[in-house]
């Protein structure tokens, strides 16, 4: 598969379809209909500053133009297939794309920020023996459209009042430097000023450690912040957990880090999922603590997230504790992720949507 291609378009009918449409296919769109080129914005302001998801709510056209609208172009974004929320706030939502695929994405509500968590792919390619998403393996990727159709129709289904932050994660299903080409054409629209306008500083993108990904990641003068999901410590348990590392290794992996631009004050985060017994060891905080020093970076400890057929296990919380004095005594930056929405499917790993025909009950 040529993991920069676009999903298939998904329009109805040979319709097109404008939600998730970026300004330069809107101009299209606009001259094709014989339409003065600033009707181009009056949609983009309508589709991502307004959110509107019918015609008839685009009050800046004229009632003709709403009309031929309706009849000739489609405003479909995904739809919630279904919604579970958790106890401490989150809520994993099931997106049905156009082509019947599903996708999660999960909404955290905090006191002083929203937080959204998004996919950049049907499933994933990448096999971490640790993440549900891995058992699904890879089905397509995800268009701009679709990546940005997740943050649009969650903001609207839980009301997101304007001029409230929002912070936005790739770490949903899928590898996002596998997709690369899709993720930075929706990061283009979703930091677009006059649109939704979120701030690059306040989106993150999760890799496994796609080592050309990353260098080509560093390319972009625009760009999301930079997650790795480290997880290990050696080589040996790297490649046993997650097979990106027999082609690229810690030391490789290290190495294009340092090299990756940052801005100043900038930091790399590298995540760390303790399973216990396996990378939970006092030799594999201290290897984790001078893998950190040598690079500009920040470390997430995230005690793993169990789930069916992981055949893992949480770590104990004195495992946890003394994992953060090592890293605070050996000057790292160190902070415990707790994922949220576990109780629902939704946290750190958890999300799969496995066939309709193998599914007993819903997720």
């Amino acid at each position: 598969m040529n993991w920069d291609q676009p999903a298939p378009e998904l329009a109805s009918g040979g319709r097109p379809n404008v939600a998730g449409a970026c300004r330069e296919a809107l101009k299209a769109l606009v001259a094709g209909l014989g339409e003065k080129p600033f009707r181009a914005a009056q949609l983009f302001e309508g589709l991502y500053v307004h959110r509107w998801t019918r015609w008839d709510q685009f009050s800046t056209l004229s009632k003709a133009l709403r009309e031929r609208l309706e009849a000739e172009v489609d405003l479909a974004w995904p739809a919630i297939q279904e919604s579970r929320t958790a106890e401490d706030g989150a809520t994993k939502h099931a997106f049905l794309l156009g082509d019947g695929q599903q996708v999660e994405g999960v909404h955290m509500p905090y006191a002083d920020r929203t937080t959204l968590c998004i996919s950049s792919q049907v499933g994933c390619a990448m096999g971490c023996t640790f993440c549900a998403t891995g058992q699904m393996g890879i089905r397509r990727n995800l268009s701009a459209a679709e990546i940005v159709g997740q943050v649009v129709v969650m903001l609207n289904q839980h009301r997101h009042p304007e001029g409230r932050p929002v912070n936005l994660v790739f770490m949903g299903m899928g590898e996002p430097l596998h997709n690369l080409a899709q993720v930075m054409g929706a990061f283009e629209i979703l930091t677009d000023p006059k649109g939704l306008a979120i701030p690059p500083r306040r989106i993150t993108l999760s890799t496994s450690g796609l080592v050309p990904g990353i260098r080509r990641l560093g390319s972009y003068e625009r760009r999301p912040r930079l997650a790795v999901s480290l997880n290990a410590t050696t080589d040996a348990y790297r490649d046993r957990i997650m097979p990106v590392n027999r082609a690229w290794n810690l030391a490789a992996l290290a190495e294009a880090l340092r090299a990756f631009p940052l801005a100043k004050g900038e930091r790399i985060t590298l995540e760390y999922v303790l399973l216990r017994g396996v990378t939970d060891s006092r030799e594999d905080a201290d290897r984790l603590a001078a893998y950190a020093r040598a690079l500009p970076s920040k470390v997430n400890l995230i005690p793993f997230n169990e789930h069916e057929g992981a055949g893992y296990q949480a770590p104990e919380e004195g495992t946890l504790d003394l994992f953060c004095r090592i890293l605070t005594q050996s000057g790292v930056a160190v902070m415990i992720r707790r994922s949220r929405g576990q109780e629902v499917g939704g946290a750190c790993g958890q999300l799969v949507k496995r066939e309709p025909e193998l599914e007993g009950s819903k997720d």
